[in-house]
């Protein structure tokens, strides 16, 4: 935990956060006349939804879902 004063943390703030970047500091608060008034930490990552995949189990697909193919194919008289 690093406290700073306000002046300090104008001037140095890409130092600051850099700290807490590098996980130097996993929080920096902010002071005024010596009290702490503002916390700065990271933001959470959010995770990376996967693409692939994401509907399964979501619905289900029958057994005769493709019964049709070949009656298709045959209407526009050619193969797939």
């Amino acid at each position: 935990m690093t406290q700073v004063n306000m002046l300090e943390a104008k001037s140095d703030l890409s130092k600051l956060v850099k700290l807490l970047e590098s996980k130097q500091e996993e929080v920096v608060y902010l002071a005024r006349n010596g009290s702490a008034v503002v916390q700065m930490t990271l933001i959470p990552e959010k995770p990376v939804n996967k693409r692939i995949g994401v509907a399964e189990g979501k619905f289900n697909v029958s057994d005769d879902f493709d019964k049709w193919d070949k009656e298709v194919e045959d209407m526009f008289g050619g193969e797939i």
